[in-house]
């Protein structure tokens, strides 16, 4: 696999998205190492080939968004939106991610090893996100289709007028968003997280998940439920 290095003390995250952004055929199969990258913004973004990308060290906002078939680890923690609107390929953060993380992903799988912020999953639609840790209040508000697996707790409003997203909750959950409710674990839904555990690299039980998906209620709006649902 051929291998190149971009140092980010001595050159810019502008010249190294340029290189990611060329020909996908041409990037397909080589590996991209970041060093230095000390907190920069937009890191490895709009990737559209089948390469590799090694962050090494912390990630400011948006690292890795819109990602397409590439796969981007980052052996720090990154910040805000990381991984927002991925489309495919997998984002790997090593540590603690910051809100919003994985917003509007459409495709692909987002792992994170640490903790999440606030907001992790808002507005989900279509993509995977593994967290090993916990994850902050209104994660998956409005979440429309996809899988969250949160192998420790989950804040207040977890799961906020769902549409048709899965999550799946080993800790406590400090309580559910509107029209979110837990749901009985089928032999498919056991399926489901042993497979995502096993692509995020993480060991549990499956049978020690929960399953919370959306009642449906928000679905029609009834004028009569003066806002309680």
């Amino acid at each position: 696999m051929e291998s190149l290095t971009f140092d980010l003390e001595n050159g810019s995250v502008r010249a190294l998205n340029q290189h990611l952004h060329g020909a996908p055929e041409q990037l397909a199969n080589t590996k991209v190492t970041v060093t230095s990258p000390n907190g920069a913004h937009n890191i490895a973004v709009g990737v559209n080939a089948a390469c590799e990308v090694t962050i090494d060290g912390h990630a400011g906002y948006y690292a890795g968004g819109m990602n397409q078939l590439a796969t981007i680890i980052v052996e720090g923690s990154a910040g805000t939106g990381v991984a927002e609107n991925m489309m495919s390929g997998k984002v790997h953060v090593r540590g603690f991610a910051s809100n919003g993380a994985g917003a509007s992903a459409h495709g692909g799988l987002l792992v994170i090893d640490g903790d999440a912020g606030l907001r992790c999953g808002i507005s989900l639609k279509g993509g995977d996100i593994v967290v090993g840790g916990s994850v902050g209040s209104f994660s998956a508000f409005m979440a429309q289709a996809g899988r969250m697996v949160v192998c420790g707790d989950a804040g207040d409003a977890f799961g906020d007028s769902l549409y048709e997203a899965v999550l799946y909750v080993k800790g406590e959950v400090k309580s559910l968003g509107a029209d979110a409710r837990f749901e009985p674990m089928t032999a498919a839904d056991l399926d489901a997280v042993a497979t995502l555990l096993a692509a995020a690299g993480l060991d549990h039980d499956p049978k020690s998940f929960r399953r919370i998906a959306s009642a449906r209620t928000l679905y029609h709006w009834n004028a009569e439920a003066d806002q309680q649902y």
